[in-house]
């Protein structure tokens, strides 16, 4: 997870939720007398995710034979760079909050799977962004918002929403009167807003991320005669980094998130519960998806040990069992996985800032 730098404020929240799960099964008790441990990196560089550095991170998981299982990483672009290495492996990881659907749809999820392409290592558990985009275009028309100027950050996750987002709200009878892209590094947003301010948009989608332009591009709105503008996201800017950077101007912004809303659950309330006890923090909105996904892994990591007479099993075994779940009882939900490794349990949350606070709005199931 990025648990550094500006991202933190998301990462740090997941990986506590995997980290809670690992701590209440050693509680309960490993068969073998053996021990979950949690190896933790961080793939965070100069503030923000690095796919580099999520490679060179899962290396050093491969390379550790103690290694049975990943949780991670968050963002689409990192997930890219991992997959090959884990599906040469066999190494078993499952993504909380990583939504470009070309990580496990074609075309591209098969350019990953370079080593063995009849493989699937990657699953997740949250949706994906042709729902996520299509959520977003739907509450945009739902507000009766009209013609949308749309930026991305250019990146795997920003781009992808972003395009979703723009087909959905065209066949949804939107006008998307222009469609740009931010520029690694860039802090000035005025011309680009400007140009935007002459089109008379009365929505700006954003597709990215917090660090990579989204709360700059919100506060840099006022500068530009769009302040009063609807600005609409993805759960790219559902940190509190985002809150914090725009101040009063994220009043007013909505985003989707890829995952349920924990309050709204029956099923989340334990979960809920005994993370607020063991972090004295509020859950972040990945974190119950983190957890389900540990808790995924240690229940096939002790199935497959079962099947192994109690001694440690092959990632081969755990990763089969993975991919078998079905069902799963879990803080978000009965969970199982499709054949492509994504969750057959696709729900989404839409949120309005108010008061310098996120509001849920509505909860989504979208199906094919």
């Amino acid at each position: 997870m990025p648990v550094s730098g500006g991202e933190a404020a998301v990462g740090i929240p997941t990986r506590n939720g995997a980290v809670l799960a690992i701590e209440q099964a050693n509680a309960k008790g490993v068969p073998g007398g053996y021990t979950f441990a949690a190896y933790d990196l961080d793939d965070a560089v100069q503030g923000a995710h690095d796919p580099a550095q999520g490679a060179q991170n899962v290396k050093s998981f491969v390379a550790d034979d103690a290694v049975l299982g990943m949780v991670g990483p968050f963002n689409s672009s990192v997930a890219q760079a991992q997959i090959p290495i884990t599906n040469d492996a066999g190494l078993v990881q499952i993504s909380p909050a990583t939504t470009n659907p070309s990580l496990t749809q074609e075309p591209g999820a098969a350019k990953l799977r370079t080593s063995h392409p009849e493989t699937n290592a990657f699953f997740r558990v949250c949706t994906t962004d042709d729902r996520q985009g299509a959520a977003g275009a739907s509450y945009a028309r739902k507000l009766g918002l009209k013609k949308a100027f749309i930026v991305d950050d250019n990146e795997t996750y920003g781009k992808g929403l972003a395009d979703v987002f723009e087909a959905r709200f065209t066949a949804a009878g939107g006008t998307v009167l222009g469609h740009e892209h931010l520029t690694k590094g860039q802090n000035d947003y005025k011309a680009l807003l400007t140009k935007a301010h002459a089109l008379s948009p009365d929505l700006i989608f954003y597709g990215g991320t917090t660090v990579t332009g989204g709360a700059l591009l919100r506060k840099q709105m006022a500068d530009t005669g769009l302040g009063t503008i609807a600005f609409l996201g993805g759960d790219g800017i559902s940190d509190t980094e985002f809150l914090s950077s725009t101040a009063k101007a994220a009043d007013g912004v909505a985003y989707t998130v890829a995952a349920p809303e924990t309050s709204k659950l029956p099923t989340a309330a334990a979960f809920v519960a005994a993370y607020q006890k063991r972090w004295n923090a509020p859950v972040g909105p990945y974190s119950a998806n983190a957890y389900t996904a540990a808790s995924i892994e240690i229940a096939a990591i002790e199935k497959a040990m079962a099947a192994n007479g109690g001694n440690v099993p092959t990632r081969a075994a755990v990763l089969a069992d993975v991919a078998a779940t079905k069902g799963f009882a879990s803080p978000i939900g009965a969970i199982g996985f499709d054949k492509n490794g994504d969750t057959t349990a696709p729900i989404l949350s839409v949120y309005r800032i108010a008061g310098g606070k996120p509001v849920f709005v509505e909860q989504i199931t979208l199906k094919d």
